[in-house]
């Protein structure tokens, strides 16, 4: 039987409330030690926020991390997976929209965890994870 994204993913990920000022996503996404950060409403995924939205939205714009709210920059179109979606789907997912990594959300918008590449390459298949890393590579 195929793993599902539920049994795959890391459940409970350190989310960010979407008013908090890009400063304090900055220092979570370093103490953290990862490179996205889901941006919520209460527990409702409203967007992602990366440290490349960071330097490019508001470092290389010139603007202030302390003033300017993870909302003004996150991105809000995410491709995102249902848990009792299937490691095929998240394969299929994050080749076709580019993806590393992709939130994991309830029917209800609720999020629930995040299931990344580095999640994926310890199921899935060599030749997979090999085709997964060279579909997102694609220009």
């Amino acid at each position: 039987m195929a793993k599902k994204i539920s049994e795959l993913m890391t459940p409970n990920p350190c989310a960010i409330d979407a008013d908090k000022p890009v400063a304090y996503a900055a220092r979570m996404l370093k103490d953290e030690d990862v490179g996205l950060a889901p941006i919520v409403e209460g527990d409702r995924l409203v967007g992602t926020l990366t440290d490349r939205d960071i330097v490019t939205r508001v470092v290389a714009e010139g603007k202030d991390p302390q003033s300017v709210t993870v909302r003004e920059v996150a991105s809000t179109d995410v491709v995102t997976i249902d848990p009792e979606q299937d490691l095929s789907e998240a394969l299929r997912l994050m080749a076709s929209n580019q993806v590393r990594r992709l939130p994991v959300v309830e029917e209800d918008g609720r999020l629930v965890g995040v299931v990344a590449q580095a999640d994926v390459a310890r199921e899935a298949k060599d030749k997979q994870t090999g085709d997964l890393v060279e579909d997102i590579s694609q220009p």
